[in-house]
């Protein structure tokens, strides 16, 4: 039996992709105990997860748990983010780590260069090689995403039948299309639409409402990535 806390701050595409990771952790011996680490905003992700003994979440700093962390006595740190948040954790705990690495000087030449000299390598299989030294391998069996909250979404009667879901939001700016390009899809689209984002997002979906008429509904903020996905 082992002890292993995982961390990955970031974000909920990210946080998914390291699932595999935690499960064959967990599967590699059933007693061994799984904590993770991540941002208060992605914990009702992790929520749910079988495979997962207890969250720990912060909102900027470390220092919010620090005290929480060091009395848990990890036998391993498995840090899937590699940035100097998690830097402050593993010199905080001074335990066995095994990290990720992001390749971020192959990254920065793709960007700047456009010359690739990424590995032609699933990140689920990257993940998988920080595991390689304890002989914990990749089981195949994909991404885990599980779902607790069933509590029904009601949607006006035109949009009940059928609708498009359309994701507006984004963590950053880079990430979002411009307001006049969402509305010009939306007007191109002729069933109902639901557009999703998060509370910061509402004030964009208002607009394209009032643009697009009532063939919009505005679910911004309303609910959670759970009642999403159920739905």
């Amino acid at each position: 039996m082992s002890k292993f806390l995982i961390i990955r701050f970031s974000s909920i595409g990210d946080i998914v992709l390291t699932t595999p990771v935690v499960r064959c952790i967990k599967n590699s011996d059933t007693n061994n105990i799984v904590h993770f680490l991540t941002k208060k905003s992605f914990e009702t992700i992790l929520k749910p997860n079988p495979n997962i003994d207890k969250i720990f979440s912060i909102q900027a700093n470390i220092s919010e748990i620090a005290d929480e962390l060091r009395v848990e006595n990890y036998d391993y740190i498995i840090d899937l983010h590699n940035n100097l948040r998690s830097a402050t954790v593993k010199l905080l705990l001074k335990k066995k780590t095994f990290s990720f690495n992001k390749l971020n000087f192959r990254k920065w030449m793709l960007v700047k260069t456009k010359l690739n000299y990424l590995p032609n390598i699933h990140i689920v299989d990257r993940y998988m090689e920080t595991l390689k030294p304890l002989n914990i391998l990749n089981d195949g069996e994909g991404l885990d995403f599980f779902i607790d909250e069933k509590t029904e979404i009601i949607l006006p009667p035109s949009h009940q039948k059928y609708y498009v879901a359309f994701v507006i939001g984004g963590a950053h700016t880079t990430k979002k299309m411009t307001t006049e390009k969402l509305i010009n899809i939306c007007k191109k689209i002729s069933k109902p639409i639901v557009l999703i984002g998060g509370k910061e997002d509402s004030k964009v979906a208002e607009v394209i409402s009032r643009s697009c008429g009532e063939n919009i509904f505005n679910a911004c903020g309303f609910f959670s990535l759970q009642h999403l996905l159920w739905r």
